[in-house]
């Protein structure tokens, strides 16, 4: 056991230290040095990913709770000044109501989390989408860390959505228990790489391996001679004859 963190561990984990030899993979998240940290040692070992800043993105329409709706932003603008609280709406009386309740809520937050907050908020920004279509198009441009969905028929919403780390569907599926309880996870893509990759999983820690066996020479003399005519339209005259080796 080692008692280590920070970007400090990042770099003992990759270099090794002492009797602990170096990893194969670090995971987790961190502050920005930790990020800073994991980008200099991937290559030297795996890592899951760069992340952050975190941020949130809320789709909700007229039947939203604002209340609710301004606290998940201001749970996720307390995490770091460069966190990101962005609303989709598709009502401008609830937009009003949501930026009425976040300058309350953010008023009775004790410090430092006030001020924290007050910074990311600063930062974040609002988009009136004209339907919900609209706001789906706009998530998944941006395609956030967490997406919490706050409509009528949240679930039929939620499924429309293709880009996002973790997807919370309804008023009861805080993005907050997500990080706290309910899971699916807390490491997850930022800064729109979730449109192509996605949250710390088993997967992560799996590798695919290939690998070839050809028990009939016969009946792959099409294959050799199809490596040998690519080779030598490549100029690599050895890898042209290393098939022709398997010329029956």
């Amino acid at each position: 056991m080692l008692k280590c963190g920070g970007a400090q561990a990042v770099a003992t984990l990759a270099e090794g230290i002492g009797e602990i030899p170096a990893c194969n993979i670090i995971v987790g998240p961190g502050n920005q040095w930790v990020t800073a940290a994991k980008s200099i040692v991937q290559g030297k070992c795996a890592i899951d990913m760069l992340a952050g800043p975190s941020e949130v993105l809320v789709i909700c329409d007229e039947t939203a709770d604002p209340k609710t709706v301004a606290a998940d932003l201001l749970a996720q603008a307390e995490h770091d000044v460069e966190a990101r609280p962005i609303l989709v709406c598709t009502s401008t009386p609830t937009i009003e109501a949501i930026n009425a309740e976040l300058k309350r809520q953010l008023a009775e937050l004790p410090s430092p989390n006030k001020e924290t907050a007050e910074m990311a908020v600063s930062k974040g920004f609002v988009c009136k989408a004209d339907s919900v279509e609209d706001a789906i198009a706009i998530s998944d441009k941006i395609a956030p860390e967490h997406l919490e969905i706050m409509t009528a028929d949240a679930m039929k919403v939620g499924m429309q959505c293709n880009h996002y780390g973790g997807l919370f569907v309804g008023r009861n599926a805080a993005e907050v228990l997500g990080d706290y309880g309910c899971g699916p996870n807390h490491v997850l893509p930022t800064a729109g790489t979730a449109r192509y990759t996605g949250g710390l999983s088993v997967h992560t820690f799996l590798r695919i391996r290939t690998w070839m066996r050809v028990d009939n020479a016969a009946d792959n003399q099409p294959v050799v001679e199809d490596a040998i005519a690519l080779a030598r339209m490549e100029g690599l005259e050895a890898h042209a004859r290393a098939a022709e080796c398997r010329k029956e």
